[in-house]
């Protein structure tokens, strides 16, 4: 689940109750946001995955002190007090899904991923995302109007503040099914996995954290930074540091990167 959905593992089979009825959550996690993650596999094409993920999701909200004792216990006592309960998630993995399946998750409300499986051989297994929608979809233009007033923001004019709306403009159209998740020291770009992490304006730069190798991208200082054993906010070892929009042009073969190794 780490390596291939960036989803830290809990529980398997994690054994409900709900209004007299009962089930078996097929895997539950969070993600590298703090986003609780309900995880529901079918063998084949089974459209009711989707509909019992979303009764399992509900529970979880309901019983968010179950959930949280549960991350105090495999993560500690930090992780459970951060969790983001704003954007959970759940994503079905299967061997496919139906059309109807892509269209009926587009209209609900939650943050939902669609994967499909594949073998290769005997030995190798690939993911494929279907569709992806984000409950948090209708606050991303109020997100970009508050990035104008970020904290931190001195440069005449709002030079940085409107880099930071250029930059979110960018990430989110670098590909399909890219999600958004705003946290309080940083905003995620994501597709199943985090691929950009931002960081709110500095006096004279924008920081952005990528999942791109640093030991394959050519590193220049004052612009590409090895952060690999550095701590920061957000995930992904390659800080990037944008100052003028010509920093930014420069940086989007880096986000295409990113959002490949994603």
């Amino acid at each position: 689940m780490d390596t291939m959905l960036g989803v830290t593992f809990l529980a398997s089979e994690y054994v409900i109750g709900c209004d007299g009825d009962s089930g078996r959550i097929d895997s539950l996690g969070i993600d590298e946001n703090g986003s609780p993650v309900v995880v529901e596999y079918k063998r084949g094409t089974d459209s009711g995955v989707i509909n019992q993920g979303l009764y399992y999701l509900s529970w979880l909200l309901a019983h968010r002190d179950a959930f949280r004792a549960l991350v105090r216990e495999r993560l500690g006592a930090t992780a459970a007090s951060q969790i983001l309960w704003s954007a959970p998630r759940l994503i079905c993995v299967a061997g496919d899904f139906t059309r109807y399946d892509a269209h009926a998750v587009r209209e609900h409300r939650r943050s939902i991923d669609l994967v499909r499986y594949r073998y290769y051989g005997d030995d190798h297994i690939g993911l494929e995302t279907v569709a992806s929608v984000t409950g948090l979809s209708g606050t991303v233009k109020r997100s970009r109007r508050r990035a104008a007033g970020q904290r931190g923001v001195r440069q005449p004019g709002g030079a940085l503040a409107e880099l930071a709306e250029a930059v979110d403009e960018v990430l989110l159209g670098v590909g399909d099914g890219v999600t958004r998740v705003q946290r309080k020291q940083y905003v995620a770009y994501q597709r199943l996995c985090n691929f950009a992490c931002v960081t709110p304006p500095q006096q004279t730069k924008l920081l952005i954290y990528l999942k791109a190798n640093p030991k394959k991208v050519e590193l220049i200082p004052g612009f590409t930074r090895n952060v690999t054993k550095v701590g920061h906010h957000g995930t992904g070892n390659l800080e990037v540091q944008l100052r003028t929009e010509r920093d930014l042009e420069r940086a989007q073969d880096l986000f295409r990167l990113s959002y490949a190794a994603a």
